[in-house]
């Protein structure tokens, strides 16, 4: 255990990395921000912990500095961050608490069966849905503090604020993507028994 820890937390200091920890950290300012009624300044700061998740995973692979920590932690603030700035603009602001609900559980899913998966020594990759998703949450939850501008100016798309509604094809292409991502899992641990037996 003790190995696994120092091993998680060894070079961990390195560009990619600190932008990972810079986007934990960026969390509790975005709540602060926004609980105080800078809804700009909090969006600003979104945008930049945004930034950070293309830039980390960007300098790792170009500099050769892909880490455990930066596996682990990477995509643990990139959905952290994001679960946030949701519940925020779910129950303080105007995304619908149902859409919410469905993506918690999706990741929740997701966790259990990645721990499933790492049970049988089973490494599946983001798909390309899921990686659209990803983009399409950010993009929407950016759209969502300028919901009151659509509503005053009756911007609307099949009866729907263009945030919302890029927040329901999203949770779509979320839902496609976790589905495609247990068939190449089952896939991969059915050939895995195959080949041991």
């Amino acid at each position: 255990m003790q190995e696994k820890i120092r091993k998680l937390f060894n070079n961990v200091w390195n560009i990619p990395n600190v932008l990972t920890m810079l986007r934990l950290i960026l969390i509790p300012v975005f709540v602060v921000l926004f609980f105080n009624g800078q809804k700009m300044a909090a969006l600003a700061v979104f945008c930049i912990a945004s930034f950070t998740d293309f830039l980390d995973g960007f300098l790792a692979r170009k500099l050769n500095q892909v880490t455990d920590f930066g596996k682990l932690f990477d995509p643990l603030a990139d959905k952290l961050m994001v679960l946030t700035a949701m519940i925020c603009q779910t129950f303080w602001g105007p995304l619908p608490l149902v859409a919410v609900l469905i993506v918690a559980l999706k990741e929740l899913v997701m966790v259990f069966g990645g721990m499933f998966m790492l049970s049988k020594n089973v490494v599946v990759y983001a798909n390309y849905y899921g990686k659209a998703a990803q983009v399409g949450f950010i993009a929407s939850l950016i759209l969502s503090f300028f919901h009151d501008k659509f509503e005053e100016g009756n911007v609307k798309v099949l009866g729907m604020t263009p945030d919302i509604l890029l927040l329901w094809i999203t949770v779509g292409l979320a839902i496609i993507a976790m589905i495609v991502y247990a068939v190449q899992a089952v896939r991969t641990i059915r050939k895995n028994e195959k080949a041991g037996s």
